[in-house]
C-alpha cells in the first residue's frame, strides 16, 4: 500500500515495502535510461559504419580475415582480432619492430603480374589507396585489381562534400554489371572534394591531426598482400579461370570472363559481407 490510500499507516513494514519498491523503480529507470543512451549513441554515423563493418568482418572467411603479417611470412598462421584495424592491436608495434617496418625500399613501385603498385601510395585492404598530400588531407582512389574487377562502372554514389567517412566505412558506391557494391574508406575525416575517377581518384578527405594510418599496406608488404589478393582472386571465379597472360593479368577481367559471377567476386574482393 502507499500514502494516500485509505488504510495507510507508517510502520516499519510500510517503510521496508516502499523502499524495495522505488529502488526496484529507480533500477528499472536507470536500465531504460541507459538502454536510450546507447541506441543514441548507435545511430551516430561512426557509431552506425563501425557496427555494419563489424558484422560484415565476421561474415568474411577465415582467409579474408588473416593478418597482415601473416601474409608477409612473418608469422605462420594468424586471424585478425581487430577487423583489420592494425591501429587497435596491441602485436601489430611488436611485430613492426621485429621486422623493422613495413618498407625500406630503394624502388618507387612494385609490379605484381601486371599489376603496378607505386610506393608512394598506402594501401587498404579492400582495394583503395590513399596518398598523404601533405596539408592535412588525403587522396583516395581504387587500386589497379579494384580498377579491373569494376570495369567501367555504370554508376558511381560520391558522398556529399561536408560528410564524413570512416575507416571501413563506405567510401562511395559503385554499379557495374548491374551490380551495387561499396568500397570501403581507407581514411577517416572529412570529404573536401570528389572526383568520379576520371583522374584516377574519389575522394579527397581533411583527416583528424590525431588520424594514423597504421592500419594499412606500404611497399613490398602490399606487394605480398596483393599477390595473395590475385591467388584469392582465382579462387573466387573458379579453378577454370586463366587470370595470367603470360605472366600479366589481363586487363578486361569482366569482358573476358563474362559468364563470372561478378556479384559475389567483387563482394568477395571488397570486403562486402
Amino acid at each position: 500500500m502507499f500514502p494516500g490510500v485509505d488504510g495507510f499507516h507508517w510502520d516499519a513494514g510500510h517503510i521496508i515495502f516502499l523502499g524495495a519498491f522505488f529502488s526496484v523503480a529507480a533500477m528499472i529507470a536507470t536500465t531504460l535510461i541507459m538502454a536510450l543512451l546507447r541506441g543514441a549513441r548507435d545511430q551516430t554515423p561512426a557509431r552506425a559504419q563501425a557496427l555494419r563493418w563489424h558484422s560484415d568482418f565476421k561474415d568474411l572467411s577465415p582467409a579474408d580475415r588473416r593478418c597482415r603479417h601473416e601474409l608477409t611470412g612473418e608469422v605462420h598462421s594468424r586471424q585478425c582480432p581487430n577487423d583489420l584495424d592494425c591501429r587497435l592491436c596491441q602485436d601489430h608495434p611488436k611485430f613492426v619492430r621485429m621486422h623493422g617496418g613495413p618498407m625500406s625500399e630503394v624502388e618507387t613501385h612494385s609490379v605484381v603480374s601486371g599489376i603496378p603498385m607505386p610506393h608512394d601510395r598506402l594501401y587498404h585492404r579492400g582495394h583503395t589507396w590513399a596518398t598523404d598530400n601533405g596539408d592535412g588531407t588525403y587522396t583516395v582512389g581504387l587500386d589497379e585489381l579494384g580498377a579491373r574487377l569494376t570495369g567501367k562502372p555504370e554508376a558511381i554514389e560520391l558522398p556529399p562534400v561536408g560528410s564524413p567517412v570512416f575507416v571501413n566505412g563506405t567510401g562511395w558506391v559503385m554499379k557495374a554489371s548491374g551490380d551495387k557494391f561499396r568500397v570501403l574508406s581507407p581514411v577517416e575525416g572529412e570529404v573536401v572534394a570528389t572526383e568520379p575517377g576520371d583522374r584516377g581518384w574519389f575522394l579527397k578527405v581533411r583527416v583528424p591531426r590525431t588520424f594514423r594510418p597504421d592500419h594499412l599496406l606500404k611497399g613490398a608488404e602490399a606487394a605480398a598482400w596483393m599477390a595473395s589478393e590475385l591467388d584469392r582472386l582465382q579462387l573466387a571465379m573458379g579453378a577454370e579461370a586463366a587470370l595470367a597472360d603470360g605472366g600479366a593479368l589481363v586487363r578486361d577481367l569482366t569482358g573476358e570472363y563474362p559468364d563470372s559471377d561478378w556479384p559475389d567476386v567483387r563482394a568477395r574482393m571488397f570486403l562486402n559481407s
